[in-house]
């Protein structure tokens, strides 16, 4: 399928090369690893509109293995019907080599290092975007998890650490040189966070100077914004962040644009109420109290669109049970006389 205008919609599989074992990509649309969001749970969901789409585990920190913690992360990688990446942080090289070791023995298909993450507490000690200050150490860590493993090792990162002192260009070639097969670009700076509009066109400016894939990211919340964006920077796949927060289909709604399918219908506010009821029942039933809290965001994200919407998702925030959790989404699924989008009303977001 065209895009818009610019560069033409990237079709067919991509191909990853590894060291040892390669791999071919067969959607062009990658679901961002999210802290605290990204768990098996999660990903089943995303995955139910996008069987092909590759996944990631959240954030896993490589000194909390050497401790003998973050594995469970990592747990049954092998068994997911799609391919799953582990996403690495930290700031010792061959402590991420050990950590990528651990991955791709755990059923990995592949290997990302995080340089992107702009969360103050991992960037101050050297990992995440943190490494954008640190550019040595940085190819350092790529050079050395790329000669632990096999399955191809690919970088996310943003286009550097602010406006004043970036090279996109120049790091994205540096971490090509040293073993990266793969990049994914956020268009913004560790400065900007999540603040202002991703720099599509920055992107694209680094697009042109590789020859490993690229794959765009920032800013993409429907498909209209993918094909945008493939235009603007003519990136080989896109990769969805916080769009999909309450929205686990939009991965595979995407998928479906850039394949030229019909979009597969966004679900009504029913199918939205029973999609949280599912989703607040497996986080229980995996993580029992702690598994409440943890859906808390999950249905704040998914109960939205509808009227009532916003009263609802006070009550839930309070619920002490998963019986009272359930009790007001039965209620609330009740109160919807008929499918459809929300009728205006101060209570309808």
């Amino acid at each position: 399928m065209p895009t818009p205008t610019g560069h033409p919609c990237p079709t067919g599989p991509l191909r990853l090369d590894g060291n040892g074992t390669d791999r071919l990509l067969t959607c062009r649309v990658l679901q961002s690893p999210l802290a605290g969001v990204s768990d098996g749970i999660f990903r089943a969901l995303v995955r139910r509109w996008a069987p092909e789409a590759l996944l990631f585990t959240e954030m896993v920190n490589a000194t909390a293995l050497e401790l003998g913690h973050g594995g469970a992360k990592m747990a049954a990688l092998d068994q997911d019907p799609g391919p799953v990446g582990v996403q690495l942080f930290d700031h010792r090289p061959e402590a991420m080599a050990e950590a990528a070791r651990r991955a791709e023995a755990a059923g990995a298909w592949l290997i990302d290092i995080n340089m992107g993450c702009p969360v103050r507490k991992i960037a101050r000690k050297g990992g995440g975007s943190g490494l954008l200050r640190q550019p040595d150490l940085a190819l350092r860590i790529v050079a050395a998890v790329a000669a632990a493993v096999r399955v191809p090792v690919t970088v996310k990162t943003r286009l550097g650490w602010c406006g004043a002192s970036a090279d996109p260009v120049g790091f994205a070639m540096a971490l090509q040189n040293a073993g990266a097969r793969a990049l994914t670009l956020h268009g913004r700076t560790r400065e900007q966070g999540f603040s202002g509009k991703a720099d599509w066109d920055a992107i694209g400016q680094v697009k042109a100077a590789l020859r490993i894939p690229l794959i765009a990211n920032g800013d993409i919340t429907s498909p209209e914004d993918a094909l945008r964006c493939l235009a603007i920077t003519g990136a080989d796949g896109v990769m969805v962040g916080r769009g999909s927060l309450g929205r686990p289909w939009l991965v595979g709604r995407i998928a479906a644009a850039l394949a030229g399918r019909p979009l597969p219908s966004e679900p009504d506010s029913r199918a939205r109420i029973a999609l949280a009821r599912e989703h607040l029942e497996a986080l229980v039933a995996a993580r029992g109290d702690q598994g409440l809290l943890i859906a808390r965001k999950h249905l704040g994200w998914t109960c939205q669109g509808f009227a009532g919407a916003a009263q609802l998702r006070r009550e839930l925030m309070v619920a002490p049970s998963l019986e009272r959790a359930l009790e007001l989404l039965h209620r609330a699924e009740l109160d919807i006389t008929a499918p459809g989008p929300c009728p205006a009303g101060p209570g309808c977001r």
